[in-house]
């Protein structure tokens, strides 16, 4: 099993978030037993902005958590244009950026599911992707 983990799911571990940080951690855990938990580079860089200068102690930190480094292809790029022109064709606003697509076009095509407190909105965009937050993980 192959599960793509959202930002918000790796910011509530790091800071620790203190309503969301425990599920997440154990939603992460859960995934983790059941198989590979990879992030995209748009959830590295993300990420990445909360250990400004500190960006070899972060690789460090995901990769000793047992998330793995894995790069958006073509075909999942291609999907996450196509989910967002939905979006906007049904009157979404700018408010969602081209980087929530790109995780969802990379879960999508490239994993299995994606572990995200943000569930609506990939359930509503990206059909066919089993979406799970921390509280279903259980």
């Amino acid at each position: 099993m192959v599960t793509a983990v959202d930002t918000n799911i790796l910011i509530d571990i790091l800071e620790p978030d203190p309503v969301y940080g425990l599920t997440s951690k154990e939603a992460l855990k859960k995934c983790l037993r059941e198989g590979v938990v990879v992030a995209c580079e748009v959830v590295w860089a993300e990420v990445a902005v909360a250990y400004a200068k500190a960006h070899e102690a972060l690789a460090n930190t995901l990769e000793h958590m047992g998330i793995q480094f894995s790069a958006i292809n073509r075909e999942a790029a291609l999907m996450a244009a196509k989910c967002w022109a939905e979006y906007l064709k049904r009157g979404g606003e700018r408010k969602r950026i081209a980087a929530d697509f790109l995780i969802g076009g990379h879960a999508l095509v490239q994993c299995e599911r994606l572990l995200t407190r943000d569930r609506g909105f990939y359930r509503t965009y990206f059909r066919g992707l089993k979406v799970i937050s921390p509280k279903e993980a259980f």
